[in-house]
C-alpha cells in the first residue's frame, strides 16, 4: 500500500472525472490527501460515457484496453484485487483489418499466427515484423518503462533522455521505422495506424510510439465485460469505498489562485472550494484560457500546439447479427497518406475516409437485444480548425458511411439498422471542452511530446497540477492513467514504477 504520508491533514480537488482524474483521486487518496473528485457531466467517466438507446448499449469513448495492469495498480493501491471487480477478456484477433481492394488482414494474438497472416502478402515481411518487433521492445523498454511515468517539467529532464532517443532513431516518424522493416502497401498501413489510435498523423508521430506493438504483444489487447462503461462504474464504487467526495453536474469556472499558489476552485453556482491541491484532468488550453485568465502571469510556451484530428462517432443497432464481423475492425479506405494530410494539415472533409468499427456485440451480449448487434463506428476527420459545417454533414456522412460498410462487411444494413445517433467534433467541444473539437488534446509529435507537451506542474502556479491527454505522457488508457503516476511522483520525490 502507497505511504499515506505525503497528503496527511491536506486536501485536493480533482477536476474532471475522466481516467486521468479518477485515477489521480484515487492515487492521492492513497497519498493520504482528502479528495474531491469534480465532474461536470451528470456521471462518472469524462468520454468514457455510455449511451443507451432503444435496447442498445454503446460505449461512448474508448474501448480498447492495453497494459491492463495499470488498472490493476489501482486497485491495489487498497489493497483490493481487480478481478473481483471485472473481467478483462483477452482478444483474438486484436484488429481484422478490411482493405479498399477487399482483402483482409487478422492482426493475431499470437506471433505465428500473425506471421501467418503477414505471409499471404509478403513471405519477406514475415522477418521485417520480427525485426519491427524487436525494436518495438528497445522503445518500450525506454519509452515506457523509464519515461511515460517520470515527469518532464524541466529541460534537463528531456535533454537527459535525448542520447537514448538518437540511438533508437525515434527522431524518426512512426510511418519511416514501419517502412524501414516491411515492404508490403497493405502490411505497411495496418503497422502505421497505432499512433491514430492517440490522435496522431503516423507520418508525423514520433517513432517513439512504435513501442505500441510491444505493448500490445506483451500484454495483449482486452476487451472489459460489460464495457468500459462497467470498468469506470467499478472505478467509481472503489473511491467511494475509499471515502473519495464525488460530485458531478460540478461546473468549474475558476482555479482560485492567490500569492501565485493555486488555493481552490469556484463552481459556476459560485460555490467554492479550499484545497491545498488543485490537479485539472481536461485539455490544459481550456484551463489556461478560461479557468486561469487573469490570474496567471502568462500562459506557458507550449499553449502553440497543433491539435489532434476531430472525431466523427456513428452509434447504431442491427435488428441482424454479423457473426462474421470482428471485434475490432479498421476499414481502411482507398487512400491513406493523402487522405491524412487532408484532414490533419489541409482540415477538409474528403471525398473517401477510413473507419474503426467496434462490435462489442462479438464479445458481450448484453449489448444488444437478442439477435441484434451494437455498433460504434469511429471517422477521423478535421478538428473544428477546419471549415465543416456539421448541422448539414453529420447526416452526409452517416449515409456515407453506411452505404460503404454495407457494400463490404455489413451487407443489408441500410434495411435492418435502427436507433442511430453520432457525434462530431463540436458535441466533443460542448461536451468535453475539448479545445477545437479535438479527439485526443495536442498531437503526439516530437516535439509535441515529454518535455514540449504541457507540463503536469504548472511553472507559475504553485500546487497546480495537470493530467490527461494533453499533457505528459499523452492521450490513450495507457497515457492518461500514467499521467497521475507523474503527478504522484511530483508530489513525493518518489520514483512511481512502470509495472510494465
Amino acid at each position: 500500500m502507497t505511504s499515506k504520508t505525503t497528503g496527511a491533514g491536506k486536501t485536493a480537488v480533482v477536476i474532471g472525472a475522466g481516467f486521468a482524474g479518477i485515477a489521480t483521486a484515487l492515487r492521492l487518496k492513497a497519498l493520504g490527501y482528502e479528495v474531491t473528485l469534480l465532474e461536470r457531466l451528470g456521471s462518472l467517466g469524462g468520454r468514457a460515457q455510455v449511451f443507451e438507446r432503444g435496447g442498445y448499449r454503446h460505449d461512448a469513448g474508448p474501448t480498447v484496453i492495453t497494459a491492463p495492469f495499470l488498472f490493476d495498480e489501482l486497485f491495489e493501491l487498497f489493497d483490493e484485487k481487480l478481478e473481483d471487480y471485472l473481467n478483462f477478456v483477452p482478444l483474438d484477433p486484436f484488429y481484422r483489418f478490411h482493405f479498399a481492394d477487399g482483402s483482409q488482414f487478422d492482426y493475431r494474438a499470437s506471433i505465428e499466427d500473425t506471421l501467418t497472416e503477414i505471409r499471404r502478402f509478403n513471405p519477406d515481411d514475415a522477418d521485417g515484423y520480427l525485426k519491427l518487433l524487436e525494436k518495438s521492445k528497445k522503445v518500450y523498454d525506454v519509452g515506457f518503462k523509464q519515461l511515460v511515468h517520470r515527469p518532464f517539467t524541466r529541460v534537463w529532464d528531456m535533454v537527459k533522455q535525448v542520447p537514448a532517443l538518437l540511438i533508437l532513431k525515434c527522431y524518426k516518424t512512426v510511418s519511416q521505422m514501419v517502412n524501414s522493416h516491411l515492404k508490403h502497401p497493405l502490411i505497411r498501413q495496418a503497422f502505421s495506424i497505432h499512433p491514430l489510435l492517440v490522435g496522431g498523423n503516423p507520418f508525423k508521430t514520433t517513432a517513439i510510439y512504435t513501442l505500441i506493438h510491444y505493448l500490445e504483444r506483451r500484454w495483449g489487447v482486452f476487451f472489459c465485460m460489460g464495457g468500459t462503461g462497467k470498468l469506470v462504474a467499478e472505478l467509481g464504487a472503489l473511491m467511494e469505498r475509499q471515502g473519495i467526495n464525488i460530485v458531478c453536474n460540478a461546473d468549474v469556472d475558476e482555479i482560485i489562485v492567490s500569492h501565485k499558489t493555486a488555493t481552490g476552485v469556484r463552481l459556476s453556482d459560485d460555490q467554492t472550494m479550499d484545497a491545498d491541491l488543485v490537479v485539472f484532468g481536461g485539455d490544459p488550453e481550456t484551463c489556461y484560457k478560461h479557468l486561469l485568465p487573469k490570474s496567471r502571469p502568462r500562459l506557458p510556451r507550449s499553449i502553440k500546439k497543433q491539435y489532434s484530428m476531430g472525431l466523427y462517432v456513428l452509434y447504431f443497432g442491427t435488428k441482424k447479427l454479423y457473426p462474421d464481423v470482428a471485434h475490432h475492425s479498421i476499414w481502411m479506405g482507398p487512400r491513406f497518406k493523402q487522405l491524412l494530410s487532408e484532414i490533419f494539415d489541409a482540415k477538409h472533409m474528403s471525398e473517401d475516409f477510413s473507419l474503426y468499427v467496434h462490435r462489442p456485440t462479438a464479445t458481450d451480449k448484453s449489448f444488444a437485444p437478442e439477435g441484434c448487434e451494437s455498433f460504434y463506428v469511429l471517422c477521423p476527420v478535421p478538428n473544428l480548425q477546419g471549415n465543416v459545417d456539421w448541422s448539414s454533414e453529420g447526416e452526409v456522412l452517416r449515409d456515407r458511411i453506411v452505404q460503404a460498410l454495407e457494400e463490404t462487411i455489413l451487407p443489408e444494413l441500410s434495411s435492418v439498422i435502427e436507433e442511430v445517433f453520432w457525434m462530431t467534433p463540436e458535441d466533443f467541444a460542448k461536451d468535453y471542452r475539448s479545445m477545437h473539437g479535438a479527439g485526443f488534446s495536442i498531437e503526439p509529435r516530437l516535439t509535441q511530446s515529454a518535455w514540449f507537451r504541457f507540463h503536469n506542474r504548472d511553472s507559475a502556479v504553485s500546487n497546480l497540477y495537470f493530467v490527461g491527454a494533453g499533457t505528459h505522457p499523452g492521450a490513450g488508457l495507457p497515457g492518461v492513467v500514467s499521467s497521475a503516476k507523474v503527478v504522484e511522483e511530483l508530489l513525493t520525490g518518489v520514483e512511481v514504477g512502470s509495472g510494465g
